[in-house]
């Protein structure tokens, strides 16, 4: 069952139990109320009746008890019978009652509830009252209150007591309990199917988010990874909507990044055999033919010098990748060290390459402390100024250049070179990617360099970013953080 139906039938079921408790209750207490006065009318009245019994009993006793109490109730039943009461009189000896307006059949039940009731004068153990007891009971179909006085005569040779019975018709009283029962009934229908009415518009407005969201999540499910929530309100439903959709976001991001790995994997996977083919071929070629074909001293030197030079490239190839694979599983080596003394060492190193390539290099250190794994700098600055020079034609410019700045030491490599495709420049990075390939291969180049260089620099808290202009040449900017910097 949805939300929004259960929502509907449990606030529908509990506004009907309220009304209906309450209305219960409202009309027991309304019905209570009206009864207690009924009954306390009915004992006023009833004290009438055997107060003018007495008064006129009295008088008329020494003519006889019988004559006496059939005198009196000849006078006074008349007054109390008007208003719709029945009276009855009696003792042990006899029974006296009248009413034009009752059948004897049920002046006869009547007065079997009176002396019903005239046997908890036996037991009074349970009464408050001593002369006087009252009663509600059902007769032929109507409702009555009955009372009964107990008058004991005192002399004149009478033994048992007297009893005074009257009974009052209440039945306007349940009829009218009925009709209010009928009339909240239908009440109670109109305002639960009002009620309901409304609490299904509420129950779907409210529950209108959670259905939005689960459309998103289905289409979502379906592979529509851009699908959002657009209501994103301030309750707790709209704060799960934000949180959705940033999870969706992550989500996607991160599907994003799978997906870019998965075809760096596979790029690096099929660049990588490709760069094993070709040695490997020219190995497998210059040695079969040195088995198989006369060759002279030259042709001999010749192909020795080709098994040898693929065979450094190979072995530079596995340096290259077992360092790119080590570089971040083994612990830096920090230590604080100059940068002069870095310069001095670059210096050392590339000067004679420069000459040899017949390139104008020049590398400028500002100076200052860096906190660093000397190795892996030293490695980085090697990597980036060999991918100048390569990129460079015979005469032109490359320069090393570091600055203090005030959020670290900025370390720039610049060259006047071919260049790089803008739509390149983001996969630079990328192992074995390499723009010009032939090119590279030729001067010895795998394409892993600027791999293993953007990994130390990002092991080292730094950053790298490449600025190129296709035909004008190429900057690449390295900033490590002011935590590696120190005066």
């Amino acid at each position: 069952m949805k939300f929004a139906n259960k929502l509907f039938f449990i606030m529908t079921a509990l506004l009907t139990v309220i009304f209906a408790v309450f209305g219960t209750w409202m009309l027991s207490s309304y019905f209570g109320k009206t009864i207690e006065r009924e009954m306390e009318r009915a004992s006023a009245e009833s004290g009438m009746f055997q107060m003018m019994f007495e008064n006129t009993y009295y008088p008329l006793i020494e003519y006889g008890n019988e004559y006496a109490i059939g005198k009196v109730m000849d006078n006074i039943s008349f007054g109390i019978e008007k208003n719709g009461n029945f009276c009855m009189v009696w003792s042990d000896e006899m029974e006296y009652y009248r009413n034009a307006n009752i059948g004897m059949g049920e002046a006869g039940e009547m007065m079997a509830i009176a002396r019903d009731l005239y046997s908890s004068f036996l037991y009074p153990e349970n009464v408050e009252e001593e002369n006087y007891r009252a009663s509600i009971r059902e007769v032929g179909g109507r409702y009555y209150i009955f009372t009964v006085f107990r008058f004991d005569v005192t002399g004149y040779g009478i033994i048992s007591p007297i009893f005074l019975g009257m009974c009052h018709d209440i039945t306007e009283l349940y009829e009218s309990r009925d009709h209010l029962i009928n009339r909240y009934c239908m009440v109670l229908f109109t305002l639960i199917l009002v009620g309901g009415a409304c609490i299904y518009i509420l129950s779907r407005y409210i529950t209108k988010p959670i259905r939005d969201l689960k459309d998103v999540v289905s289409e979502i499910s379906e592979g529509n990874f851009e699908k959002r929530c657009l209501d994103t309100g301030d309750d707790e439903i709209g704060e799960l909507a934000k949180n959705f959709n940033v999870m969706a976001d992550r989500m996607v991001e991160h599907m994003h990044e799978k997906e870019l790995e998965a075809l760096q994997k596979e790029s690096f996977t099929t660049a990588f055999a490709h760069e094993l083919k070709t040695p490997l071929t020219s190995i497998i070629g210059y040695a079969d033919m040195l088995n198989s074909v006369d060759m002279t001293e030259e042709e001999k030197r010749e192909a020795y010098y080709y098994i040898y030079s693929q065979g450094k490239r190979l072995e530079n190839l596995s340096h290259k990748l077992l360092e790119l694979e080590t570089v971040e599983k083994n612990p830096l080596k920090k230590k604080t060290i100059s940068t002069k003394e870095l310069e001095t060492n670059l210096r050392t190193t590339m000067r004679p390459i420069f000459a040899e390539k017949k390139i104008k290099g020049k590398i400028i250190l500002e100076k200052a402390l860096l906190d660093v794994d000397k190795e892996l700098v030293l490695s980085v600055f090697y990597n980036l100024l060999d991918n100048a020079i390569k990129a460079v034609e015979e005469g032109g410019f490359v320069l090393l250049k570091g600055t203090c700045l005030a959020d670290g030491y900025e370390v720039k490599v610049t060259d006047d070179g071919r260049g790089i495709p803008e739509n390149e420049i983001h996969r630079i990075t990328e192992a074995f990617y390499m723009v010009d390939k032939s090119r590279s291969r030729k001067e010895g180049g795998a394409g892993i360099g600027m791999a293993l260089c953007q990994k130390i620099v990002v092991l080292h808290g730094g950053k790298i970013e490449i600025h190129s202009k296709l035909g004008e040449g190429t900057i690449i900017r390295i900033l490590f953080p002011n935590e590696g910097v120190k005066e």
